[in-house]
């Protein structure tokens, strides 16, 4: 079956959206993003509330588009951004928990490969394949702006998850987990973005902040997730630009 002539999940002009995207889950997050980092704002989309964003950054169009939840909700919209709105370059910039001891609240983490059991890849390219890549030009450009910003950055390995960790059985999970896969971050959505960008053959990557950790008692507040990424943010506002 193919997709219908116009998306269902994004009613936006196509040129209302910019071909470099950021892809936050949460739209107060994109909301944020817009009033305080970009110019010359348009709402392009409120179906569903999942209102996104279309600006500009040092001269460049850029959107911020939410992708919700989980692989299902982040499959949905970038395919709708790349099949649709011919998107060149998403970076998706959400929140993860720590699986690594190293890892504190707050670190910035760069994901150079993606893990994930869920069967996103079986009914998406019908093949079971359980990793996938970031694309590497797009890795590099962050990495190097990184360093120009002085912006420490963890480069590794993350799961995406089909259950909300605290809220499942982790420690199945982890004892599946390949011996050779060293995880040290966990998040809903990383799997979809990278697997359908790869399908189309457009650039994406997964940029997180470490919100929570099971080795700390501290964690995040709701409000300080929207606030306190900025580091992350602008991050991806340099990378996507490049």
């Amino acid at each position: 079956m193919k997709p219908q002539k116009n998306p269902i999940h994004i009613e936006a002009k196509k040129n209302d959206i910019a071909p470099l995207v950021l892809l936050p889950g949460d739209p107060l997050r994109a909301k944020y993003i817009a009033d305080n980092f970009l110019s010359d704002v348009k709402l392009v989309n409120t179906v569903r509330n999942m209102n996104a964003y279309t600006g500009t950054y040092k001269g460049k169009k850029v959107s911020v588009v939410p992708s919700g939840m989980g692989v299902p909700s982040a499959g949905i919209y970038v395919f709708e951004l790349l099949y649709y709105f011919d998107v060149k370059k998403i970076i998706r910039i959400g929140t993860c928990g720590a699986v690594s001891k190293d890892l504190k609240l707050l670190d910035v983490v760069l994901a150079d490969l993606v893990y994930s059991e869920t069967d996103y890849d079986k009914q998406f390219i019908n093949k079971d394949i359980s990793v996938v890549l970031p694309s590497k030009k797009l890795n590099k450009i962050i990495v190097d702006e990184a360093k120009k910003l002085n912006i420490p950055i963890k480069l590794g390995t993350t799961n995406t998850t089909l259950v909300f960790g605290p809220y499942g059985d982790e420690k199945g999970i982890y004892k599946r987990v390949p011996k050779d896969i060293n995880i040290i971050a966990e998040e809903m959505e990383g799997f979809a973005v990278l697997l359908t960008a790869k399908k189309f053959k457009r650039d994406a990557a997964i940029l997180l902040s470490v919100t929570d950790s099971p080795y700390i008692k501290e964690v995040v507040s709701n409000e300080d997730r929207k606030t306190a990424l900025n580091d992350m943010i602008k991050l991806a506002l340099e990378a996507i630009i490049k």
